[in-house]
């Protein structure tokens, strides 16, 4: 029985190519290896080059618009966590929020007594399946959101909105438009973990300061915000974004307006 050729590398050599003559060890084919080539050092970082490594890729979310340096501005809406967002300004930015977190994958649920407002909207998006639902004031059933079926509740419902009967719940958001403050709007920002504040009068420019904390020049832009100009803010931060339509969206909503 003929025994293995073993090759100075310690791999089997059953054709016996290490013993032929003239075969240079550079040159010898290694089965199951390939040929051999170039020796090069390892591909490899130290720990501290990791962060080297990072991609500049913000939240996951809805694009709302740009910021004051033209970044893009991102608003989460599908959070494994329950969160509410009240808007004080325009139904026409509330509508561009929702068709663009329809464009996310989310189910977009419009509780409304302005059906006719938001009737054009639904049948634009439901072109395909049924993305956008339209529900009378307290009629609204629950949703049943889902990490794969994220819900937008979008309550447009007055400045003095009952209490919901679908609130904020692990991927189901829920935004509450309001078209300009009322006596009930303090408690509702005060719950809320975002407030969104478009061109408001100078008096309710500053009961919306007292609330949100925020500094004096920017209770005195309030008053003076552009169409299409959202304060967006917490407690604790605030970031001014301009949200411009696309060109679909302004052939079914129209050019930006702060009311209806």
């Amino acid at each position: 029985m003929n025994t293995p050729v073993t090759d100075p590398d310690g791999v089997a050599d059953p054709a016996g190519l290490a013993n032929q003559a003239g075969a240079s060890p550079a040159r010898r084919a290694r089965f199951g290896f390939g040929l051999l080539g170039p020796r090069r050092g390892r591909h490899e970082l130290a720990p501290d080059e990791f962060a080297s490594l990072a991609l500049p890729v913000g939240d996951d979310g809805v694009v709302i618009g740009s910021d004051e340096q033209g970044a893009p501005a991102v608003l989460g809406l599908g959070r494994p966590v329950p969160y509410e967002v009240v808007l004080v300004g325009g139904a026409w930015t509330a509508q561009v929020i929702a068709l663009r977190a329809v464009g996310t994958g989310a189910r977009v649920a419009v509780e409304t007594g302005r059906r006719q407002l938001w009737t054009p909207l639904a049948q634009s998006a439901n072109s395909g399946q049924q993305c956008v639902t339209l529900h009378d004031v307290g009629r609204m059933p629950p949703q049943g959101p889902s990490v794969h079926s994220p819900v937008l509740v979008v309550r447009d419902c007055g400045a003095r909105p009952p209490r919901g009967r679908t609130g904020p719940a692990p991927w189901q958001s829920v935004l509450t438009l309001l078209p300009y403050p009322s006596p009930t709007t303090p408690r509702l920002m005060a719950q809320a973990d975002l407030v969104g504040v478009q061109r408001v009068a100078p008096d309710e420019a500053r009961q919306i300061g007292r609330t949100m904390n925020l500094p004096p020049e920017d209770v005195e832009t309030l008053s003076a915000l552009p169409d299409g100009v959202t304060l967006w803010c917490t407690r604790s931060s605030r970031m001014r974004v301009t949200t411009r339509p696309t060109e679909p969206e302004t052939g079914l909503l129209g050019a930006a307006r702060r009311m209806e």
